[in-house]
């Protein structure tokens, strides 16, 4: 592990849950705008060597993002989001799902919910993303969703150092 702030991942089969803990050294405002605004989320919500395209995003609930992790290739995996919960600036809820690139979501997907909390200049952020599907959370973990998301959190770091470093230049 590259930092020293907390990165917990733990899978629970019995409730299908998997839940990501992170702490990230930047204050909950600057974080929920990492995770809410199109143009933040796309230059860290893919794991490297791809990028995200979003096509686009309507942060309300109801509102959903669609997007694609493109493959250096070309190749593009789309996902469609839909908000269904939204506490300003502490919690927001979605329904997550592949899709095809004209919308048509592989089902089952996924529901997520995402808690924000700031203390001492760190900000926490707990991801619970329950499975209707025990053998599709399976699925997800076999094919490499831990490693795929830490290193995704790992790129929201290095952009928030980045913000860091550009403030202090100002």
């Amino acid at each position: 592990m590259k930092h020293d702030l907390l990165c917990d991942f733990t899978v629970d089969k019995t409730t299908r849950t998997v839940t990501v803990t992170r702490e990230f050294r930047a204050g909950p405002s600057l974080v929920w705008d990492a995770f809410t605004e199109q143009e933040i989320l796309d230059q860290w919500s893919a794991p490297k060597p791809l990028v995200c395209k979003t096509k686009y995003m309507d942060f309300r609930v109801g509102g959903r993002r669609f997007y694609a992790m493109v493959s250096p290739d070309g190749r593009e995996r789309w996902v469609l989001r839909e908000f269904t919960s939204i506490t300003p600036k502490t919690n927001f809820k979605m329904s997550s799902a592949f899709a095809d690139k004209d919308e048509n979501p592989e089902m089952p997907g996924s529901d997520w919910d995402l808690n924000f909390s700031g203390q001492n200049g760190t900000t926490k952020v707990t991801a619970s993303i329950y499975n209707e599907s025990l053998d599709r959370m399976e699925k997800m973990i076999d094919g490499g969703f831990k490693e795929g998301f830490i290193m995704m959190l790992d790129n929201l770091e290095d952009l928030l150092q980045l913000y860091r470093l550009q403030r202090r230049q100002k």
